[in-house]
């Protein structure tokens, strides 16, 4: 929805001013704000509406009436507004609308705090619920809890936009008319949703680390946002290593991320980057977390992540880490959790214990049909083909590489390889 024209300059001020706040409320409150709607309707597609109207309301208020000082409050009390209209208006839902009624004021806002009661892990359980598609569950709570839309999600899951939606509207659906309760799971069905929670934290994360450049607005929060959520988890599981796991994972990750490009934009890889730049009190936080989880013994796919990364760091500061000791990490993870990306990771750790021959024959083992448009395949496998001194073949692979990566950074960066 557009804002009201402008007066002039001061109503112009006022109408940046406008959209300066809904958009810091979006970022720092949408799922906080779709999680409380949700707890009581039990319909997150409903409680998305009705917080899309809130905000199209602010745009049109706030110009008049002046930002709120709480504007999540004022955005939660608008949308409550509206779902209780929808459920007053369904004769078919009568009596749950009387429930709701009787509840509409059981939030107190403190508009002098500006907090807003963080509901979100309770939703991504719900979304984890074994009733919900398991292929539908990660995109379900980047959508429903960090508030991303099906554009920007569907090609990090290798779907079509239009297939994404539908599998998302399904899953709401589902979790409407099975009542799914909106509360954490029993003990016996916590490992279960448990790694599914995980899981989304962790997409969350890759999807604003990717975004390294910023392009997309609604995508630069979510590395914070998921190690927050990441945070919250361990606080609320102290017991459990594998939240442990994949905090300590992000925050190997966040610690290289200001080194990730160098003063002029340029990508720097890891084994090029200015250590100075990291953040070691992350990284420190990290070992920490890592050691911790160990002591559980109870290796997970994360914690043996967090362990690559860990190496990878130590190796970059100066330790003498044994290449195949990343190949045994590797061996684990594959083992409690094969992926394309570990395969060809794998295979760069073959070759620096065993050399690049070694690893090509590893590369070459992959499925041609699952590497054909895998862009770190094919810039790994141009990488290790200059190694063992097949030049042309190298070029080749990274021409591939370059057609399949849609950061400018990255291509230039492997442009000027070979």
């Amino acid at each position: 929805m557009s804002l009201p024209s402008p007066a002039g300059p001061r109503a112009e001020a006022a109408n940046a001013a406008v959209a300066q706040a809904a958009e810091r409320a979006a970022r720092e409150s949408y799922g906080r704000l779709v999680a409380i709607l949700s707890a009581r309707t039990r319909d997150i597609a409903m409680a998305e509406d009705a917080l899309a109207e809130a905000f199209a309301s602010a745009l049109e208020s706030w110009p008049q009436e002046g930002v709120p000082a709480n504007p999540a409050a004022w955005l939660l009390t608008v949308a409550r507004r509206r779902t209780l209209d929808e459920w007053r208006h369904s004769q078919v839902v009568a009596d749950a609308a009387q429930t709701l009624l009787a509840t509409a004021d059981e939030l107190i806002w403190d508009d002098a705090s500006g907090a807003v009661p963080d509901e979100r892990l309770r939703l991504l359980f719900v979304c984890a619920h074994p009733a919900v598609q398991a292929a539908a569950r990660a995109p379900l709570m980047l959508q429903a809890v960090l508030g991303l839309d099906v554009s920007r999600m569907a090609g990090a899951f290798l779907l079509a936009p239009a297939t994404l939606g539908q599998r998302l509207v399904r899953a709401k659906a589902r979790i409407r008319e099975a009542g799914i309760p909106f509360e954490p799971p029993q003990a016996r069905d916590l490992p279960q949703r448990l790694q599914d929670v995980l899981d989304g934290i962790y997409a969350a994360y890759g999807m604003g680390w990717d975004d390294v450049e910023g392009a997309d607005a609604a995508r630069r929060g979510l590395t914070t946002e998921a190690i927050e959520l990441g945070r919250i988890l361990c606080a609320l599981m102290p017991n459990e290593p594998e939240p442990a796991g994949l905090l300590a994972l992000m925050l190997f990750c966040e610690a290289r991320a200001a080194a990730r490009r160098s003063t002029e934009g340029a990508y720097v890889p890891l084994d090029q980057q200015d250590t100075a730049r990291w953040n070691h009190a992350q990284r420190e936080e990290a070992e920490a977390l890592l050691l911790a989880a160990a002591r559980r013994g109870a290796p997970g796919p994360f914690q043996l992540e967090a362990a690559i990364q860990s190496a990878h760091t130590q190796r970059r500061l100066g330790a003498a880490v044994p290449p195949q000791a990343l190949v045994v990490l590797y061996d684990g993870l594959l083992a409690l959790r094969p992926s394309l990306g570990a395969q060809v990771s794998r295979a760069c750790a073959v070759a620096a214990a065993a050399g690049p021959a070694a690893a090509l024959k590893v590369m070459d083992a992959l499925p041609a049909d699952n590497v054909a448009h895998y862009q770190p395949y094919w810039a790994a496998r141009a990488h290790l083909l200059a190694q063992a001194g097949q030049a042309d073949a190298a070029r080749q692979a990274n021409a591939q590489a370059m057609g399949l990566t849609e950061n400018a950074a990255v291509r230039a960066w492997l442009a000027g390889r070979f």
